[in-house]
């Protein structure tokens, strides 16, 4: 599987985002300042967004999945547990802590809360891209191990994982930066 970028543009007025690059299975850490583009790469990722010039190319991808940086946006039932069964899962993928919440409404949910139990729905099965915008914002510093654990054992076959957090990350196959609009490889992780 393969999911590449060549010779992309996508513009907005007086900004434009370009982008080439093949992301491989594995996990894939992509980083920049707030505004360079991650977001509109994330989306351009999924297919949510179309590129003005370039392809995107998704060879063997027949799952994707793109878990946005608000939680709130992928709620779609009024319970935890009917939210949880909505994705096909049983609330034992839930952290105690949320999994005895069953009966909550998830907008009345702390922001901490409301991220990991979509994370936890998000990452309880395999895809063939996942595209994780901003996993880590709202989250302490135990709900990023416990997210970060979940990254690394969670099967999808490519992994991209948009960032600003720079402590508790997972082993990466390889390294990203958005800089002033433009996709910049990094390097090679471990």
């Amino acid at each position: 599987m393969r999911l590449c970028f060549s010779g992309v543009e996508f513009s907005r007025p007086e900004w434009t985002l370009r982008a080439d690059g093949a992301f491989l299975e594995g996990i894939h850490l992509l980083r920049g300042r707030v505004g360079s583009g991650k977001s509109t790469l994330a989306h351009l990722a999924a297919g949510f967004l179309e590129p003005a010039r370039g392809t995107v190319v998704r060879e063997g991808i027949e799952s994707r999945m793109l878990s946005m940086q608000f939680p709130e946006y992928h709620f779609t039932e009024p319970t935890v547990s009917r939210e949880t069964a909505s994705w096909g899962l049983s609330p034992d993928i839930l952290p105690f802590t949320l999994a005895r919440k069953g009966t909550s409404d998830p907008y009345r949910l702390s922001r901490g809360e409301q991220k990991c139990l979509q994370l936890s729905c998000s990452l309880a099965r395999p895809w063939d891209l996942l595209i994780l915008d901003e996993p880590y914002s709202s989250l302490d510093c135990v709900q990023k191990r416990a997210v970060t654990r979940m990254i690394e054992e969670n099967r999808s076959a490519i992994t991209l994982l948009f960032t600003h957090e720079e402590r508790i990350l997972p082993c990466a196959r390889a390294y990203w930066e958005m800089v002033d609009g433009t996709l910049v490889s990094g390097g090679e992780g471990r």
